[in-house]
C-alpha cells in the first residue's frame, strides 16, 4: 500500500498516474494543458479514461527545460489544484521547490512527486511535516544539461544506491516507508542503453522492499527505438509500461491512460500482471 494524505493506495494491482502538465513547453502536447480550463477538462478525460491518480505540474522538465520562478508555477498550477482536490481523486502535485510542496501540502495535496528526490535545500522537512505520499526519482543533473552526457559505470547499481540513500534520508527525517515509491528516473540523464538496462534489470530495484513507479510515456528513448516522433508513440507507450508493470512496477505515470488501462485489464486477464497483495516493506 501507499499512505498519502487522504488515501491509503492498494497496490496489489498496478495504478496508472495520468500526466497533467499545466506548462506551455510540454515536450509532449505543446502546452495543450498550458491553460486552467484546458487542464481541468484534461483532468476530467484522464479519470473518465480510468487514472487512479491525477499528476499535476507546472514546470517543463523536458531535456534543455530552464526552470521557472516558484510563484509562476504556482499561478499554473494553483487553478487547477484548487478545483481537483474537492473531486474526490488522488491527486499529487509534481515540483522540486519546497515553497510549491508546502502551498500544495497545506491545500491538502496527496502526494508530492520531486524529480529531484527531495535534495533541494528545505525539501525534506517540508516533506517530512506532511502527511503526503513521496514519489523519489533518480535524476543524473538537471532538466537543462541532464541528456548533453550521461555517464554510469552500471546505471542501476547506481541508481539502486542513490534511491536507498534518499530513503534513509527520508526515514532520518521522519518520513515513514508506507508513504515512499521510488522512481528510476527513465530519461532522466540516461542514454538509450541506459534505459533499456533499467527496464532490463528493473527487478533489482525490488530489493529495496517499496514500490517502483515508472515513466517511459512518449520519451525521446521510445523515439530512438521507433523513428517514430513524439505524437506518434501510443503503441511503444504502452508496450514500455506493461514490460515495466510485468517486472514489478506498482505504478506507471503516462499521458495515454485509456490505452494503458485497456492493456493492464486484458493483461491481468491473461494473468501477466503481478499481484502483489502479500508485498510489504522490508525496511
Amino acid at each position: 500500500m501507499w499512505q498519502t494524505t487522504r488515501f491509503v493506495l492498494s497496490l496489489h494491482r498496478p495504478l496508472v498516474m495520468g500526466i497533467v502538465n499545466v506548462t506551455p513547453d510540454s515536450f509532449s502536447d505543446a502546452g495543450h494543458s498550458s491553460k486552467p480550463q484546458a487542464a481541468l477538462a484534461h483532468c476530467e478525460a484522464l479519470l473518465a479514461a480510468g487514472a487512479d491518480i491525477l499528476d499535476i505540474g507546472g514546470e517543463s522538465s523536458r531535456p534543455g527545460a530552464e526552470p521557472v520562478p516558484v510563484a509562476q508555477e504556482w499561478r499554473r498550477v494553483a487553478p487547477v489544484l484548487k478545483e481537483v482536490l474537492r473531486w474526490g481523486c488522488p491527486v499529487s502535485v509534481d515540483t522540486t521547490k519546497p515553497a510549491l510542496m508546502q502551498r500544495a501540502a497545506d491545500w491538502g495535496v496527496d502526494i508530492l512527486n520531486d524529480i529531484a528526490a527531495f535534495t533541494q535545500p528545505g525539501a525534506l522537512q517540508v516533506l517530512a511535516g506532511t502527511q503526503c505520499g513521496a514519489c523519489v526519482m533518480h535524476m543524473q543533473g538537471r532538466p537543462k544539461d541532464m541528456q548533453q552526457a550521461p555517464s554510469y559505470t552500471d546505471v542501476v547499481a547506481q541508481v539502486h544506491d542513490f534511491l536507498q540513500a534518499r530513503v534513509l534520508a527520508l526515514q532520518a527525517a521522519g518520513v515513514g516507508v508506507q508513504r515512499i515509491v521510488l522512481d528510476p528516473g527513465i530519461g532522466f540523464g540516461k542514454t538509450l542503453a541506459h534505459n533499456m538496462d533499467l527496464l532490463a534489470r528493473q527487478e533489482q530495484l525490488q530489493s529495496l522492499g517499496l514500490p517502483i513507479l515508472v515513466g517511459w510515456s512518449r520519451k525521446s528513448a521510445l523515439g530512438t527505438m521507433t523513428g517514430r516522433p513524439v505524437t506518434e508513440r501510443l503503441a511503444a507507450s504502452v508496450a514500455a509500461a506493461m514490460a515495466a508493470v510485468v517486472k514489478g512496477a506498482r505504478i506507471v505515470r503516462v499521458h495515454d491512460v485509456a490505452a494503458t488501462v485497456d492493456a493492464l485489464k486484458v493483461w491481468h486477464a491473461a494473468g501477466l500482471v503481478p499481484d502483489m497483495r502479500s508485498q510489504t516493506p522490508s525496511h
